[in-house]
């Protein structure tokens, strides 16, 4: 499994511009993100299922499977958009800054959360500490979060639940800009 994980982030890597395959162990993210105050101040009167979301921003969550199916149950009549990733893999730190920016532009509106698959939890802490996100990540060490969303293959894997609960769309890989995942969300998270 670590092979084919590793393969497909080295693929990653290159497709995102990084140069050679170096696997998923590096890479350097540049945060543009906003700041913490600007991004409590950007969120600043939330609806109440997403000020419950923001709330916990940052934070690793424990609970497993359970947890997170009641968490997308809470958000019903909300759009959800999950991103998997791991500290260790190189495309998602690349994609991070994104995520971090998109959800605060977007978070009065549709709810994010991440899962950390895969990962350890000083890993999972140190990369949350460098790069912060305006929302919540639930542990997942054996990616059994991961499977609910057919998203234990790939680092990183995004999937878009409709404001209904429904799982609209999974995608492998990473976001390679901004762009793209507001055309995903626009697409599929509604």
């Amino acid at each position: 499994m670590r092979r084919i994980t590793t393969t497909l982030c080295a693929t990653a890597l290159v497709a995102l511009g990084g140069g050679a395959a170096t696997g998923c162990g590096g890479g350097d993210a540049q945060s543009a993100a906003p700041s913490q105050g600007a991004t409590q101040a950007a969120l600043e009167g939330s609806p109440p299922k997403l000020a419950a979301v923001h709330a916990q921003a940052n934070e690793l969550l424990e609970g497993g499977p359970e947890a997170f199916e009641a968490r997308l149950r809470e958000l019903r009549g909300r759009p959800v958009v999950v991103n998997k990733w791991a500290s260790w893999c190189g495309p998602c730190r690349l994609e991070f800054p994104i995520f971090q920016r998109v959800s605060v532009e977007r978070g009065k509106r549709i709810a994010f959360l991440g899962v950390n698959s895969n990962d350890s939890d000083r890993g999972a802490r140190q990369l949350l500490d460098e790069l912060p996100l305006s929302f919540p990540s639930y542990r997942d060490p054996d990616q059994e979060i991961a499977a609910l969303f057919n998203g234990a293959v790939a680092f990183p894997t995004s999937a878009f639940y409709d404001s209904k609960g429904k799982l609209a769309y999974v995608r492998q890989g990473p976001y390679r800009d901004q762009a793209d995942l507001v055309a995903d969300i626009e697409r599929y998270a509604r």
